[in-house]
């Protein structure tokens, strides 16, 4: 699953968004420290939760993200709310005020991811599939990378037939 980057406009929806991430088997912390090691934080479902008080905190709960670790994070003015959307849209999808739900075929991806994986599914390549969607390779690697976490394997191949198997069914 896809680590959730979600904004708040008001402190008191933190507490609600973080037991029901809980419940969902996240890992929830308080605060935006993360430990040195290991660098890639996607495997241990962490979601980091607080304000962003200061660009401190905000570089803190960018550089989580970046890391695969969810945020939770209230935004206390506008210029911080836009500042890290912008940031943390560089990461993956950010939602504002609540968690995304799954989409109807039950797979935990982005439009981009599956976007990729249905190309990938059609017999092309990775880099004829990142040309066709106007991204990089190293883009087009990365989302698939993400994918494979979402759906839980740890290869294209086994992410793509999960997404076929997927797609197929519904």
């Amino acid at each position: 699953m896809i680590a959730p980057l979600v904004l708040v406009r008001t402190p008191e929806t933190v507490p609600g968004l973080a037991r029901r991430l809980a419940r969902e088997g996240w890992n929830v912390r308080e605060g935006f420290v993360v430990p040195a090691q290991p660098w890639d934080l996607a495997r241990q479902r962490l979601v980091l939760v607080g304000a962003a008080r200061n660009t401190d905190e905000c570089a803190a709960a960018v550089l989580a993200a970046a890391r695969g670790a969810g945020v939770v994070v209230f935004a206390a003015d506008n210029t911080t709310m836009m500042t890290l959307h912008a940031d943390l849209a560089r990461v993956g999808p950010v939602t504002v005020d609540e968690l995304p739900e799954p989409d109807s075929d039950g797979l935990p991806i982005t439009d981009e991811q599956r976007a990729l994986l249905e190309r990938l599914a059609n017999g092309e390549s990775i880099s004829v599939a990142a040309n066709a969607e106007f991204l990089s390779l190293r883009t087009a690697n990365r989302r698939l990378a993400q994918a494979r976490v979402a759906l839980g394997v740890r290869t294209t191949r086994e992410a793509v037939l999960t997404y076929v198997r997927e797609r197929d069914s519904s």
